[in-house]
Formats: C-alpha cells, sequence, structure tokens
C-alpha cells in the first residue's frame, strides 16, 4: 500500500490479462449463472455441473497463483460438487 497526503492507494497483487486473469472471469461468470438457476428445481443438474466446472477452474486459479486457500476451498468444492452430480445423474 502506498501512500500521498491523506490520499490511500492499493496496489495490486493479482496479476491482470494474464491466463489466469480470464479464467478467473470465466469461472465467476459459471458460478454467478450456476446460482442464479438455483431456484429453479429443473436445472439442479446444471447448477451444480457449472459450480463443478468454475470451483475446478478456480482450483487451477489457487494453483498458479500459488494460494493455498484458494486451491483447497475449491478443489474440495469441486470434489465435493461432482460426487453431487454424480448421484444426481446415477440414482
Amino acid at each position: 500500500m502506498s501512500q500521498s497526503g491523506n490520499n490511500k492507494t492499493i496496489d495490486k497483487q493479482t496479476p491482470t490479462y494474464d491466463v489466469t486473469w480470464y479464467v478467473k472471469w470465466v469461472a465467476t461468470v459459471f458460478i454467478l449463472v450456476a446460482m442464479a438457476g438455483r431456484s429453479i428445481p429443473q436445472l439442479v443438474e446444471l447448477d451444480i455441473a457449472l459450480s463443478t466446472i468454475g470451483a475446478i477452474m478456480w482450483g487451477y486459479v489457487g494453483f498458479k497463483w500459488h494460494d493455498r486457500a484458494l486451491m483447497t476451498v475449491n478443489i474440495a468444492a469441486a470434489t465435493l460438487l461432482f460426487a453431487g452430480l454424480l448421484r444426481l445423474l446415477f440414482t
């Protein structure tokens, strides 16, 4: 963080316009679309599938950024979501 007078600016730490920048925004769109469809019972499989894809993509971003918290939460989420999707499709 740099400071000049009364104005504080925050220096960004994440890359901009590299592969991870695009992946994180596409993943975010996947997750938001999934959440938008969550209230429609007929779209539950699509919700879980899009959420799984978004979580895998965010897990990739966490791996590339060496961010253990992002990796942990998103790989765990992707695993649980994928297991739920398999249960829905095959039971």
